[in-house]
């Protein structure tokens, strides 16, 4: 008579931590991007130190450990990253998305991290209302260079290439979602 009630228990309590895994991951929880992301912007702060002046008085910060990037007249850029708070408390994780038009053929693979200078730079990627022109915009990170880059609008972005090649001359901008970790 136990036996059953035994296999019954187990398998509640398989069924409610599956329940609580696959809420976690559709709420915005994924610990593998949290690693890479932190890895991430780990290698660009080892290529430029300065970096680190940043992360510690932004406000909060977003990380995109791995954005794909390919084009050929016509071209698109996607990825996926962790959005944290001052102090590196993860509060979302963010998609990029990225079209460009005009002289490019390539592809590549990189790293972004974009640093909000205060809250009201903040609020408004958390609100999906932060868009810019990428090619513009972004620092690329070339290790042991100097970074000194000034907020433009209470943002600053780097970018770190990761491997491939890509030639352009183009029009574009990026566009960013937002999702709470719960």
């Amino acid at each position: 008579m136990k036996t059953p009630m035994i296999k019954k228990s187990h398998l509640l309590l398989f069924i409610l931590s599956f329940m609580l895994v696959s809420v976690s991951y559709s709420q915005g929880w994924k610990p593998e991007l949290e690693k890479d992301s932190r890895e991430a912007l780990s290698k660009m702060i080892a290529d430029a130190p300065k970096l680190k002046v940043y992360q510690d008085q932004a406000y909060g910060y977003a990380v995109y450990p791995k954005i794909t990037k390919a084009g050929l007249v016509i071209g698109g850029a996607a990825g996926e990253g962790m959005v944290f708070s001052q102090g590196g408390n993860p509060v979302g994780r963010s998609k990029l998305k990225q079209g460009s038009f005009g002289l490019q053929a390539g592809g590549q693979q990189y790293s972004e991290v974009i640093f909000f200078e205060h809250k009201e730079a903040f609020d408004k990627f958390k609100n999906g209302n932060l868009k810019f022109n990428a090619q513009a915009s972004a620092v690329a990170i070339v290790p042991g260079a100097s970074v000194d880059v000034a907020y433009q609008d209470g943002v600053a972005v780097f970018t770190r290439v990761k491997g491939g090649l890509m030639a352009e001359a183009s029009l574009g901008g990026q566009h960013f979602s937002f999702v709470p970790v719960e």
